[in-house]
């Protein structure tokens, strides 16, 4: 569960692969639909849809001539679980943690 949950971090990491598998949620897109919203050469796309197919987060499939991408919520289900054990932190502990780090990086730095 370890290694499968470390490429499902791994590829959630990435701001571009997120935004993926948002645009996935919505249906199953081409490949070449998925790379249409990035400024990026469709090889780059090509390996970020390599890196969510390895972390189980989406399929990729032919249709004829076209390879089509497919949101997987299996994965993600793995991940959520895992993230269930925290869940002995009430909602405000976390604001108050969020508020208290935001404190701390907006305060100048001491020059030495």
């Amino acid at each position: 569960m370890t290694r499968s949950l470390d490429a499902i971090f791994q590829a959630l990491a990435d701001p571009t692969r997120r935004a993926i598998l948002v645009m996935l949620l919505e249906d199953d897109m081409a490949v070449t639909d998925v790379a249409d919203p990035f400024e990026m050469s469709l090889a780059a796309i090509s390996k970020h849809l390599g890196v969510l197919t390895a972390a189980g987060l989406i399929q990729q499939e032919r249709r004829g001539r076209v390879k089509w991408c497919k949101l997987d919520p299996t994965a993600m289900a793995e991940a959520w679980v895992w993230m269930q054990g925290f869940g002995q932190f009430d909602q405000t502990d976390l604001d108050l943690l969020e508020k208290s780090v935001a404190a701390l990086l907006s305060e100048p730095t001491s020059q030495k």
